[in-house]
């Protein structure tokens, strides 16, 4: 039986789980369920933190830190550097600034 991934694991996941010689610190099915949860877990969040954002007007930078600080929280799913990607993933789909993102360089070709 051939094991045909079809969902690609950013570096940025897979770091979290390597250790210092870049091999995984944990099964790769078990990598490919924590991907899946984490990366569920930012598209879940994205309307929710848009709608506090635009409706309440709590700053972007505000909003982004309740949520990791509500993933980190003892009943969390995720560690707490998986949190960091969370919050770091949904900054990304909502195109709001944070310090995990590279800023874009509109002079770069």
């Amino acid at each position: 039986m051939s094991d045909v991934y079809q969902i690609e694991i950013p570096p940025s996941f897979i770091a979290l789980h390597a250790d210092a010689r870049g091999r995984l610190t944990l099964p790769l099915q078990s990598l490919r369920e924590r991907y899946e949860l984490c990366e569920d877990l930012a598209q879940h969040l994205t309307e929710h933190c848009r709608g506090i954002h635009v409706e309440i007007g709590v700053d972007e930078q505000e909003v982004l830190a309740r949520c990791e600080r509500g993933l980190c929280s003892p009943d969390g799913v995720v560690s707490a550097l998986e949190a960091q990607w969370v919050v770091t993933r949904l900054a990304e789909l909502l195109g709001w600034p944070h310090p995990g993102l590279e800023t874009p360089n509109p002079g770069a070709q």
